[in-house]
């Protein structure tokens, strides 16, 4: 003889507050832009490393400086709309993104290593794109933590049979 038990209050479900998601993805966005610039400064400016740019260039360096904090505040968006993604239709969301991100970040640590520039330059790039993987994909999951919310699930009692 077998019994099921079926509790009176269902487990809650969750819904994504996509306003509190995507603020918090903008705000990432800018915070990532920052980072680039101010991480570019320091190498260029305290380490004298041609981060982005050729030596002669000066601390502020060339366009590249301003593609660099734009494509980081992108990336930051395109991981905030994953993220928005993976919360509505994954089953641990959490989990895939920071597979996601973990993946993203070595390929980034790593993509400065089949350029031309100097070793400097290139393990300089390669930590900077380790801070801002780590700084967008916490600010990011982070986000995602305060945007969930809990629905209550309601089912009527079912008779006895």
């Amino acid at each position: 003889m077998t019994a099921s038990y079926q509790s009176a209050n269902p487990p809650p479900r969750t819904a994504v507050n996509a306003g509190r998601l995507w603020a918090g993805g903008v705000s990432t966005a800018v915070v990532a832009a920052l980072i680039a610039i101010a991480g570019i400064l320091l190498g260029r400016g305290l380490f004298d490393v041609a981060v982005l740019a050729p030596k002669g260039a000066g601390v502020w360096g060339d366009a590249d400086t301003g593609w660099y904090a734009l494509g980081a505040a992108f990336l930051s968006l395109v991981a905030t709309g994953l993220m928005h993604l993976l919360l509505m239709f994954t089953p641990r969301p959490m989990l895939f993104f920071g597979w996601v991100m973990t993946m993203a970040t070595v390929v980034a640590m790593l993509a400065p290593f089949v350029t031309g520039q100097d070793l400097g330059s290139r393990f300089f790039t390669s930590g900077l794109n380790f801070i801002l993987g780590v700084a967008i994909g916490s600010l990011v999951a982070g986000s995602a933590h305060a945007a969930i919310q809990a629905v209550a699930v309601h089912r009527a009692p079912r008779p006895y049979s």
